[in-house]
């Protein structure tokens, strides 16, 4: 198949490209910079030229491919409305381009929209006051008839080059000089390989089912209180506990984040489709010279 992948230069897209074409996938990849095109032409992949937000280059991604994978989104927490809205648009633009087609359209969404407190499943839905409405897009799209299938991912997508939360709390423990948790720290996060979630792309690619949501868990609960304990030690810093009132302060906008209860279950995903993770766990693989080594950076994927 060809497959049309926004985000493709990201965190999460660069893996998804080599991963479906060492599976023999042809990849069409949206880029936005000079630069961005020179790593998918070297990853072996074409080069589509376009944003999420200009519309137009979306529709005639999709209109040249055989399968969709929507694994782009603008991490600007600072203006974090204005970020779902986009994709939300990228999404029904997407969704009406496939409309009426057998193509596959891949929607990546994330296991911390469902309510926080218990296991979520692929069973749960998203919480409807969550801000981000990928998975409302994609079932307006499937209402207009495209084979929309749903992958979320955790908070925690992690390995080299990662420049999510994981960074962003080494790089406050740094300047703080303490790492934090908040209250016990027994929260939990779930937690994905980046390799392991380009596989599972692939995976509900070429075998999945129109429509069902699918959960890229590697770890389903890895205690907060422990993600900060590497970081301290790693840091040679101490690891201490904020109220919540202390840790807004602490965190500033992750606060929200460093408090939060999501574990996840991929279950049903590894069930229906034979998908295990492989890769290290986040831990482990957070115990590592390199994530030291990281800045932390914005992205645009």
């Amino acid at each position: 198949m060809r497959i049309f992948v926004t985000g493709a230069t990201g965190f999460v897209g660069s893996a998804i490209v080599p991963e479906l074409i060492g599976a023999g996938h042809k990849v069409l990849g949206l880029a936005r910079s000079d630069a961005g095109a020179a790593s998918l032409t070297a990853a072996g992949a074409d080069v589509h030229r376009g944003s999420l937000d200009d519309l137009d280059s979306l529709r005639n991604g999709a209109a040249a491919v055989d399968a969709v994978i929507h694994a782009g989104f603008h991490h600007d927490f600072s203006n974090y409305a204005a970020a779902a809205e986009m994709d939300r648009l990228a999404i029904e633009t997407l969704g009406i381009a496939l409309a009426g087609s057998s193509r596959p359209f891949i929607v990546t969404s994330g296991t911390a929209l469902v309510a926080p407190g218990h296991l979520a499943t692929e069973e749960d839905a998203a919480d409807p006051n969550f801000p981000r409405k990928s998975e409302d897009a994609s079932a307006a799209a499937a209402a207009r008839g495209a084979r929309v299938s749903v992958l979320r991912l955790p908070p925690s997508v992690h390995g080299d080059g990662d420049h999510g939360f994981v960074p962003l709390l080494i790089r406050i423990a740094r300047e703080k000089g303490v790492s934090a948790y908040v209250e016990d720290g027994l929260n939990r996060w779930p937690a994905v390989h980046r390799l392991d979630a380009a596989r599972l792309y692939r995976l509900v690619l070429e075998n999945g089912s129109a429509a069902p949501r699918y959960h890229a868990v590697g770890d389903e609960a890895v205690p907060f209180r422990e993600i900060a304990q590497v970081i301290g030690r790693r840091l040679n810093i101490p690891v201490v506990s904020k109220s919540r009132e202390q840790a807004a302060e602490h965190f500033g906008w992750i606060a929200h984040f460093a408090a939060l209860d999501c574990p996840a279950s991929s279950a049903k995903t590894q069930q229906q489709l034979g998908w295990r993770a492989t890769q290290p766990a986040l831990l482990p693989d957070l115990d590592r010279p390199s994530y030291f080594e990281n800045q932390v950076k914005g992205e645009t994927a």
